[in-house]
């Protein structure tokens, strides 16, 4: 049923059009989003969020806005996170993180060849170069990525093959638009839209998923394409020109502030960069694209001063989403409970913004379900804290990763 809704003037006008535009993030990203899309369930009245009009996806939130357009309900992929029972299609990490050894090999099998013509090109001239500039030729052979992205697609088949999904955009009753950044012109691409359509809906989350110098670029008629937030964070901009009067934007990106963590204890060191390289490279990362999509954000309002955008993220204090291993269950039923409470918090301390603001397109923020402090992720979706989730054998794996990664740690 069409949401009523409200002009700036208070006048009734035509019913309200909703996206959702939900960043990217990585494995740990999707769980946070889940977490917050869940909340988001519960707390808006006259909303679903498997009816709106459009959804708009950008690396691991175009995978999650490809499963709502499928109709999958963030209860069903709340629990999917840590099932591995038949039925709720188990979202792995490790799927994301299998090595790309046909790559690494293929790579690698080019080593004596542009050897030889570093060597030759350092023979002919001798004294125009050193050995060091002709040896750079080597670089080819490195591989543009570390991890294989074909397994995420064949997982997206597998559940969009399901009976009432698709893997079509063409056939999906809602608009989808899956952004990646084409890797020859720089430029952003939406698949989804006219022209670009045709694409599987999987193949297109890869592509958009695709994080130079972890995955490998995807080649699509011809092209390659690579991770969309390389261009923008969030992309909300497709859905607000294609008309929407308001938009829900989940941002599970932002950079850390460690002076809390510190002071209370939580953090040992008051350095980041004790924690090595992948820890200073996440945050570099988390502080670019977060400011850059602060710029964006402005901007937004300044262009389309028609419609309200609604910005949902992390306290930059939020220190639990920096430091967690998703590949523990228990983890993952951490961080997923932890942005669904934390989404709820943040609604709740922006009522009185938010409230008359939802109102406006005909949707109410449900504060007696946000002040209902007997509400918990994991009981609103069926899975209480005594109810078993895990059979013992996967448990016993997830016990000796974790040492493996305190060991390795």
């Amino acid at each position: 049923m069409p949401r009523a809704r409200l002009s700036r003037n208070g006048r009734r006008s035509a019913p309200a059009k909703v996206g959702l535009a939900l960043a990217g993030g990585g494995p740990g990203g999707a769980i946070y989003e889940i977490g917050a899309l869940r909340a988001l369930d519960e707390a808006l009245e006259g909303l679903d969020l498997n009816d709106l009009e459009i959804y708009v996806g950008v690396s691991a939130g175009a995978f999650l806005c490809a499963n709502l357009a499928n109709q999958l309900t963030p209860a069903q992929m709340a629990r999917a996170i840590v099932k591995t029972e038949p039925g709720e299609h188990p979202f792995v990490p490790e799927t994301f993180f299998t090595p790309a050894l046909h790559e690494m090999l293929r790579r690698s099998a080019n080593v004596p060849r542009l050897l030889g013509q570093a060597l030759w090109d350092f023979a002919r001239h001798p004294g125009d170069r050193r050995l060091i500039e002709s040896l750079t030729r080597l670089a080819r052979a490195l591989p543009v990525g570390l991890f294989d992205n074909q397994p995420v697609r064949e997982y997206l088949e597998t559940i969009y093959s399901m009976k009432g999904r698709t893997d079509d955009f063409r056939l999906l009753e809602h608009r989808l638009v899956v952004v990646a950044a084409d890797l020859e012109s720089g430029q952003a691409v939406c698949f989804g839209e006219p022209g670009l359509d045709h694409v599987p809906i999987s193949r297109a989350v890869q592509a958009s998923a695709a994080l130079p110098g972890l995955y490998p670029p995807v080649e699509i008629d011809g092209r390659h394409y690579v991770d969309g937030v390389l261009l923008k964070t969030l992309h909300a901009s497709a859905a607000l020109d294609a008309g929407a009067d308001l938009v829900l934007c989940v941002n599970p990106i932002v950079p850390v502030d460690m002076v809390r963590a510190v002071a209370e204890g939580s953090y040992r060191s008051g350095h980041l960069v004790d924690s090595g390289l992948p820890t200073v490279m996440s945050q570099t990362f988390r502080t670019l694209i977060h400011s850059r999509m602060a710029m964006g954000m402005a901007n937004y309002a300044r262009k389309y001063k028609h419609a309200d955008v609604v910005l949902l993220e992390p306290q930059r204090d939020d220190y639990r989403m920096f430091f967690t291993n998703i590949f523990s269950f228990s983890a993952r039923r951490a961080v997923a409970a932890h942005a669904y409470q934390a989404t709820r918090d943040e609604l709740l301390r922006r009522k009185d913004e938010l409230g008359p603001l939802l109102a406006r397109h005909g949707i109410r923020l449900r504060l007696e379900v946000l002040e209902d402090p007997s509400r918990d992720l994991w009981s609103g979706v069926g899975l209480g804290p005594g109810q078993k989730s895990t059979p013992e054998v996967v448990r016993d794996l997830e016990r000796a990763l974790s040492r493996l990664e305190e060991a390795i740690g």
